[in-house]
């Protein structure tokens, strides 16, 4: 169990789900529900698909990174990265083969909207930076750039490779993820132990880094894994479809389901997990109020909460 809803004082509904925390050691430290029932990853697994395009020869700067490990919402600096990028390797928006979309964020929709922007772009799609940051790496080694999406790729081949060591587990059967990119499938146990070598391993340094130091460019400012990532030394990385990793430098890994699919439950899990860990000061307890206790609304204000409910 994560969370309950409680609503005029009572509890209206629960929320399943599962968390695992392993140490550096590889010694469990918290297991909460069904942490060996698996789903698949989907982008919470950025940080190893980032780890692999670098290891092939993209030379990509900090910026560049935290934006190739992102789920970005469409800012106009993300898509200036991403475009920035391709035409640095003489590349072009017209090969990125994520969907033509939307930005997820409301204030850049409104922005585009305001400018007379009247279709969406490959280049807005949330997943664009990993995109770009892949294509890059398909120019360096000299591999095919039209079927970089094909799980058979030599690419997806070193993530899938990368992701089955880092996590301990068989990633098999492959499935597609939003994008169109190749998804792999593994538990919330496997997905914490690969956020506990993310948290200490020098082969991971360079994207740690980057997305620590800037979680506004991997996700967006004021989304609960931006917070998590701005409290502590730490990377947070969400997945559709409710799951996410926490690496705390140099401490231990920790990550969440919510079977339901819903993000917010889950990081109210996620939260309460991470002080029963002891990695949150009491004043970072009580800050993230709007992430560790969302408000329910009823005509427009507050008449209950998520709160954690950690069996």
């Amino acid at each position: 169990m994560l969370a309950r809803a409680v609503r005029s004082g009572l509890t209206e509904s629960y929320h399943d789900g599962a968390i695992a925390a392993v140490a550096l050691s590889g010694e469990l430290l918290l297991e909460i529900g069904e942490i060996d029932k698996p789903f698949f990853y989907r982008s919470a697994i950025k940080p190893f698909q980032a780890t692999v395009l670098l290891e092939a020869g993209a030379d990509l700067n900090r910026e560049q990174t935290a934006l190739a490990a992102s789920s970005h919402r469409g800012q106009p600096v993300h898509v200036a990265i991403v475009e920035d990028l391709l035409a640095a390797h003489d590349l072009d928006v017209s090969m990125l083969q994520c969907p033509p979309d939307w930005p997820l964020s409301g204030s850049a929709r409104l922005r585009l909207a305001r400018s007379g922007v009247v279709e969406p772009k490959s280049q807005y799609h949330n997943c664009s930076g990993k995109h770009a940051g892949v294509l890059v790496a398909c120019s360096v080694q000299g591999w095919p750039l039209d079927s970089y999406m094909e799980p058979d790729h030599p690419y997806h081949k070193l993530v899938e490779e990368l992701v089955r060591e880092a996590s301990g587990e068989d990633v098999s059967p492959i499935g597609v993820d939003g994008c169109g990119f190749p998804t792999l499938r593994g538990t919330v146990r496997g997905l914490a132990r690969a956020f506990g070598r993310l948290a200490s391993e020098d082969r991971y340094l360079r994207v740690r880094e980057a997305m620590g130091a800037m979680p506004a460019l991997t996700s967006d400012r004021d989304r609960p894994e931006e917070v998590i990532a701005s409290w502590l030394p730490a990377v947070a990385k969400v997945g559709a479809v409710g799951c996410a990793g926490v690496a705390v430098s140099h401490r231990f890994g920790l990550a969440g389901k919510c079977w339901d699919g819903t993000n917010a439950p889950l990081f109210v899990g996620l939260i309460a997990a991470l002080d029963r860990l002891g990695a949150l000061e009491p004043v970072m307890v009580e800050a993230p109020a709007e992430h560790g206790h969302p408000p329910i609304l009823g005509g427009g204000r507050p008449v209950g909460s998520l709160e954690p409910a950690l069996g």
